[in-house]
């Protein structure tokens, strides 16, 4: 008698981590890391623009503490983040978005403007950029 409720327990647990999406379905964490990695490409490319990177790092461990919250975990967090195919999915979305505010990625003109615009609105992006 004492398996059945242990079996049962198993089960249950098996049956919810098959039910979570993947990290990259999960919009608010997903938006929130693409708006980081935008801010971070621009930052590069952009002279006169400067990281908030403890505002980043502190978005990055809210986002993390999302996910674990959700059920994920450490291994399915770093996978998500650390993956090449994850990565080149991310830069392909962050062009996409750019292209739908009129900004061409590619452009670093274009994308210095659209940081200092992004940053005097307090946008997603600006505000992890100074």
């Amino acid at each position: 008698m004492r398996l059945i409720p242990a079996a049962l327990i198993l089960a249950m647990t098996a049956v919810q981590a098959q039910a979570k999406p993947p990290l990259r379905d999960v919009p608010q964490i997903d938006n929130g890391l693409m708006a980081i990695a935008i801010a971070d490409e621009i930052r590069k490319k952009c002279d006169g623009i400067e990281p908030r990177l403890i505002r980043a790092m502190s978005q990055l461990n809210t986002l993390k503490g999302m996910a674990k919250d959700m059920g994920y975990s450490n291994d399915e967090i770093d996978d998500y983040v650390t993956s090449k195919a994850e990565k080149e999915r991310m830069r392909k979305k962050a062009e996409a978005y750019l292209s739908s505010q009129g900004v061409n990625a590619k452009d670093r003109a274009a994308l210095c403007a659209y940081g200092k615009a992004d940053i005097a609105r307090g946008g997603p992006v600006g505000s992890f950029l100074r």
